[in-house]
């Protein structure tokens, strides 16, 4: 093989990994942008509807914590399709759910199985995609998360509207099932270091901290920030429909995701080129300024045109710097760490994903409505510039 052919992006095992990520994320922010409304529906607090919203990001910390050193010991291949299995298999269960706490088990079991796949699912692609061109082929395998952000809600809202909960889960079901066919289809222990020479760096490994079986310490900063702005977006995933609601704007909220795919579909291989050429700093500080000065906006005053203009600026934040960030982390490890390092990365957005819903809820009361909840995302997004600055002064 020559080196232009190793440097091709557009492979066969690209689009069968890009088909797993566009799936299994499909599944989440589908059901993710309507669990709470169906939470609520069944007479449940904002701060609980949160927490069914959450939790799902919450199993799914769980299994990335066993994840990242799973897939060093027991390989990709195995954790990827169990993982991936459970996954599918929960989506089933959701049909025979009838009340709250159920929901919350079944959610956290889905979540389970959504974190460790996701984990192997970007850890596989870190192997498959090309070194010298990573930071755009990197984009064009995240344009799997971004066409799942901008159609899961407006499916998931679709499908809720017209056929109640019964065909979202249905849908999601169908989803699982591709995701888990496009995975089944890779030659994975091609792409697996343990299974192309199993003795490499075996004595590191053994040698390795309980702290170090969990977390790659250097890749900790970058994840610590790009947790806060995912609390921004969280905030908008998981309650922009019960906001748009209370300000009646729920035709202008309805289109906000598909603007913010689209921007993100035309500026995430920009970003990817700019980041390869020019450094991280660029990419990672206007995300976050332009991620809070858009919350804000929408808070201050809710109009058609700031949700369009935060569509625009949390593509920018959160939607970027989740691609420039896993690009970061990755290419800051070794090949041995490399699991780790997106492990440590997902674990740190997992836990804000998963616990901001319920955390940005208490916020809510009948008086003040929902505004206060995007003053502190606002806030707490910002809170993210100096540890940005800090981590990318290199």
């Amino acid at each position: 093989m020559n080196a232009d052919e190793n440097e091709k992006i557009f492979t066969k095992s690209f689009f069968l990994i890009f088909g797993a990520l566009l799936f299994t994320a499909l599944v989440m922010y589908a059901l993710m942008s309507t669990v709470t409304e169906h939470a609520t529906a069944m007479g449940s607090t904002a701060t609980i509807a949160g927490l069914v919203s959450g939790i799902y990001v919450f199993g799914g910390l769980c299994s990335r914590i066993y994840s990242g050193n799973a897939l060093d010991r027991v390989g990709w291949r195995k954790i990827a399709l169990t993982f991936m299995s459970i996954h599918f298999f929960a989506c089933f269960l959701y049909f025979f759910v009838n009340d709250v706490t159920f929901l919350l088990i079944v959610r956290f079991i889905h979540g389970i199985g959504f974190g460790a796949s996701a984990n192997a699912i970007v850890t596989i692609a870190s192997a498959i995609l090309p070194k010298k061109r990573f930071g755009e082929a990197f984009g064009y395998f995240m344009l799997g998360t971004t066409i799942a952000v901008g159609l899961g809600p407006y499916i998931g809202g679709f499908l809720y509207d017209n056929f109640s909960s019964f065909g979202c889960f249905a849908a999601a079901t169908l989803f699982c099932g591709i995701a888990l066919v496009c995975m089944s289809l890779i030659d994975i222990n091609k792409y697996d270091p343990s299974k192309n020479n199993p003795n490499n760096n075996k004595s590191e490994k053994d040698s390795y901290s309980l702290i170090e079986k969990v977390f790659e310490i250097k890749a900790i900063p970058v994840s610590l920030f790009t947790a806060l702005t995912a609390l921004g977006y969280v905030s908008i995933l998981s309650f922009y429909r019960l906001y748009a609601a209370e300000i009646n704007l729920t035709q202008a909220f309805s289109w906000f995701f598909i603007i913010y795919s689209i921007c993100l579909v035309l500026t995430r291989p920009l970003a990817g080129k700019i980041q390869d050429n020019h450094g991280d700093m660029i990419i990672c500080v206007t995300g976050i300024i332009a991620q809070s000065a858009g919350i804000f906006l929408i808070a201050i005053a809710p109009s058609y045109v700031t949700i369009f203009i935060c569509a625009i600026c949390l593509s920018l934040g959160f939607g970027t710097l989740n691609s420039a960030c896993t690009t970061i982390v990755t290419r800051n490890s070794s090949e041995t760490r490399r699991p780790y390092a997106l492990s440590t990365f997902f674990i740190f957005c997992d836990a804000t994903i998963g616990f901001g819903p319920a955390l940005l809820g208490m916020f809510v009361s009948a008086s003040t409505g929902y505004a206060p909840l995007y003053y502190v995302a606002s806030f707490i997004t910002l809170l993210a510039l100096p540890i940005c600055i800090y981590a990318l002064r290199k």
